[in-house]
């Protein structure tokens, strides 16, 4: 098995985050398309208004950018960032003041 194949530094986690205006129901229409679509391209709430999805390498995670891009809204803030698996697993999250862990890791299956 090649070792820089799940290297912490060559996995990648892709970040959306956006604000979106929801003062019309056409604008609550777009709001919720969007999220949808980032739900139906696997990725995961993390906290209100921001999802992240686990990429097995940064050309996986280009794939996945471009589909945002492509379902973005015509309203509203959308920020993509992308970094890595090392970087992901140095979160601190809290809640009510309570340190959390964060969200597990996937791991990769390999046939062959």
């Amino acid at each position: 098995m090649n070792a820089e194949r799940f290297n912490a530094y060559r996995i990648m986690w892709v970040l959306v985050l956006y604000d979106l205006p929801t003062e019309t129901k056409a604008n609550m229409k777009d709001a919720n398309r969007f999220r949808k679509s980032l739900i139906d391209d696997g990725f995961t709430l993390f906290q209100f208004s921001m999802y992240v999805r686990h990429c097995p390498s940064r050309e996986n995670a280009e794939v996945h950018i471009k589909r945002v891009k492509f379902m973005l809204p015509k309203a509203g803030k959308v920020a993509i960032m992308c970094i890595t698996d090392k970087q992901f697993g140095d979160i601190e999250i809290f809640f009510a003041r309570n340190r959390e862990e964060p969200p597990p890791t996937f791991q990769q299956l390999e046939l062959f």
